[in-house]
C-alpha cells in the first residue's frame, strides 16, 4: 500500500525545484496534491509533468486574500487537509549597508508571515494527526554574509515549529521542519554570482562534496508527512549534507 495513500495535501511554492519534487513524490505515494504559485506558464508545466491527482491554483503566498482562495478551492475539492508543506520562498542576497526596507518587507512577507496565514487558513480543515512541514534552510543556523532577511526568515520557522508543536498536541498535529542544504534548483538562478562560481563555492562548503538533489529533500519531505515520523514533532530535520554541521 502506498505511504500516503488517500491524503490530501497543499504545497505552497510547488510549480519548480524542491515544491515539485515533494509534490511528485506524494502522488507517488497516493496522494492527491494541491500546489500553488504566481506564474501561470510555471504552473501548468508542473501540473503536467505530476500528471495525476493534482490541482494547480494561481495564488501568491504573500498575499492573504490569495491564501483565502487557495483554501476555498481545497474545501470545495476535498473538504479536509491532512498534510501542509509551506515551502514558498526565494533567495535575494544584500549587505547590511545596502538593504531596503522593500528587500526586507519582501523576504518576510513571503518566507515569514506567509507560513503563519497559510497554516491559519487551512487548519479548520485539517485532519486530526496530521502533518505540517516548514521548508526552512541550514542557512538559519549559519552566518554567511548578505543573507541577514533570508536567515532570519528561516530562523522565525523554527520558532514557529515549536509553538505549533504545543499548540496542536490535542489534536495530534505533528509539525516540523525540514532545513535543506544547498539544493540544485532554479533558486540558483537568481542569485547575483554566476551559477557555476556559486555550485564550486557551495560544494567547498560541503562534506559530502557535492549539492543536494531536489528529491533528495522530497524524500525527508515524505517521512515527515508520513507515519515514519509518527512519534516525531517540534523537530528540525536537517538534510544538509553536514553544511551547518561540521
Amino acid at each position: 500500500m502506498s505511504t500516503l495513500a488517500g491524503k490530501v495535501a497543499v504545497i505552497s511554492g510547488g510549480t519548480t525545484g524542491i515544491g515539485l519534487a515533494i509534490a511528485q513524490r506524494f502522488v507517488a505515494e497516493g496522494a492527491h496534491v494541491f500546489i500553488f504559485g504566481r506564474r501561470q506558464a510555471q504552473l501548468d508545466e508542473a501540473a503536467r509533468l505530476i500528471e495525476r491527482n493534482v490541482t494547480a491554483i494561481r495564488a501568491d503566498a504573500a498575499d492573504l486574500d490569495d491564501l483565502d482562495r487557495v483554501a476555498a478551492a481545497v474545501k470545495a475539492e476535498k473538504g479536509v487537509v491532512d498534510i501542509i508543506v509551506s515551502n514558498a520562498g526565494y533567495t535575494e542576497q544584500a549587505t547590511i549597508d545596502t538593504i531596503t526596507p522593500e528587500h526586507f518587507d519582501k523576504a518576510f512577507n513571503l518566507m515569514a508571515r506567509g507560513p503563519v496565514f497559510l497554516v491559519q487558513k487551512l487548519l479548520p480543515m485539517m485532519t486530526d494527526g496530521g502533518s505540517i512541514i516548514l521548508v526552512s534552510s541550514a542557512m538559519h543556523l549559519m552566518g554567511i554574509p548578505g543573507h541577514t532577511a533570508y536567515a532570519a526568515t528561516k530562523a522565525a520557522l523554527r520558532s514557529y515549529t515549536r509553538t505549533w508543536a504545543a499548540e496542536f498536541r490535542d489534536r495530534g498535529i505533528r509539525v516540523n521542519m525540514l532545513s535543506p542544504g544547498v539544493t540544485d534548483t532554479p533558486i540558483l538562478d537568481a542569485q547575483s554570482a554566476p551559477r557555476e562560481h556559486l555550485i564550486d563555492m557551495y560544494k567547498s562548503m560541503v562534506p559530502l562534496g557535492r549539492l543536494a538533489r531536489a528529491e533528495e529533500m522530497a524524500n525527508a519531505a515524505l517521512f515527515l508527512a508520513s507515519e515514519q515520523s509518527s512519534y516525531m514533532t517540534g523537530a528540525d530535520l536537517m538534510n544538509d549534507g553536514g553544511i551547518a554541521q561540521v
